[in-house]
């Protein structure tokens, strides 16, 4: 049952954007080190394993968010 209280509502949804802003940066943050990780095991020319898993990082990083503001917008 939602809270009738607007600044109680108000401070959810921040806590819960913020909590969103933080999967992401952590999301892209570890497919770069993932990336590196493998750069340095495969050398190449260039660091392509970095470019991929940080690009693929991003990617998952969106689609979770898109999924979770949809999950949002549902339950008002």
């Amino acid at each position: 049952m939602p809270s009738k209280d607007p600044k109680n509502n108000t401070l959810k949804t921040i806590a819960r954007f913020s909590g969103v802003g933080i999967q992401m940066g952590v999301t892209i943050y570890l497919g770069a080190w993932l990336g590196r990780w493998l750069d340095e095991k495969y050398p190449m020319e260039k660091n392509w394993f970095t470019i991929g898993c940080t690009l693929l990082a991003v990617v998952i990083a969106l689609y979770s968010v898109l999924q979770q503001v949809n999950k949002y917008n549902n339950e008002d």
